[in-house]
């Protein structure tokens, strides 16, 4: 199992190294262990191109087994510790950085209250990389954008969220009660990097509007994005989540709304213990109270 985990985070990180790291183990032990299951299985895993690696179609062939096997001994342990322990434990939540510091991070003490015996084990990363978490059997669950298309992830809706604009005080169309995308063809855009699902829906809204956009920065989080537009050195588009973050910028609606759906996705083969079915019930109850505020 330990040399099936190593392989499975060598190919998630791209490297020996991080892999090594993201296991918490030294590289010579991390090597060693891929090692034996080479000579075990009589052929190399892995073509090794400088400082990253490429599966060989031995370690292609043994990839979704890999997967699958990992994921059934964590539903394993899973169902076994929620039968011991049952309102305790430990549980393995990711989160997208455009939903865990607005929407997940304020509203975890209330759960850690409701819950004390819970220990939440919280990662940050982009989907395709909670993705494989959850199938590798590292996460229980997690909070992303949707859709995702995938045989084995089940995804849940807890609400649509709205996109807006964020701009300078002083920027000309500040005052307007809502902006058209069009109006955006001659703006300096500051976008999240490639890999983030929240770019993906900026992209595909400005191509529904028939905009190509003009990026001079980017960034892996808006508390770089925001100082900047406040500075006027260009807008972005933001989750309406994200806009009590946003300093001193100007936040305005689009005249034709465009949203996104946010929700929680789970590996099919997991088994939901019963603290994980606590804190899902806890999810949608924070959703819906969103959801309240939101019509007030």
């Amino acid at each position: 199992m330990q040399q099936l985990r190593y392989f499975c985070a060598v190919v998630r990180t791209g490297s020996f190294t991080k892999g090594a790291e993201q296991e918490e183990v030294s590289q010579p032990s991390l090597s060693q262990q891929i090692h034996k299951l080479e000579t075990e299985l009589a052929g190399p895993l892995f073509e090794r191109l400088g400082r990253s690696v490429k599966l060989t179609p031995i370690g292609q062939a043994l990839l979704p087994r890999a997967l699958a096997v990992l994921q059934e001994l964590a539903a394993a342990k899973s169902e076994t510790q929620s039968l011991l322990e049952g309102l305790q434990g430990e549980l393995r939540v990711g989160c997208i950085p455009t939903i865990m510091p607005f929407f997940l991070a304020p509203r975890l003490p209330a759960f850690v209250e409701l819950y004390p015996a819970i220990t939440l084990r919280l990662l940050e990363d982009t989907t395709a990389r909670l993705l494989e978490r959850l199938r590798s059997g590292d996460l229980d669950l997690a909070v992303i954008a949707l859709p995702i298309s995938s045989p084995d992830i089940v995804c849940s809706e807890l609400f649509r969220e709205e996109i807006l604009l964020a701009v300078t005080p002083d920027h000309p169309m500040a005052q307007s009660p809502a902006v058209n995308l069009s109006q955006l063809r001659q703006e300096r855009m500051l976008l999240l990097k490639e890999g983030h699902c929240f770019r993906d829906s900026v992209i595909t809204a400005c191509h529904k509007a028939k905009l190509e956009l003009r990026s001079i920065f980017e960034s892996d989080q808006f508390a770089s994005i925001f100082p900047l537009v406040a500075a006027g050195y260009g807008v972005s588009l933001i989750p309406a989540m994200a806009s009590s973050h946003a300093g001193k910028c100007r936040i305005l609606k689009l005249d034709k709304p465009s949203f996104r759906r946010i929700g929680y996705v789970q590996a099919r083969r997991h088994f939901a213990g019963k603290s994980q079915k606590a804190f899902i019930a806890w999810l949608r109850e924070s959703a819906r109270q969103l959801k309240l505020a939101q019509l007030v």
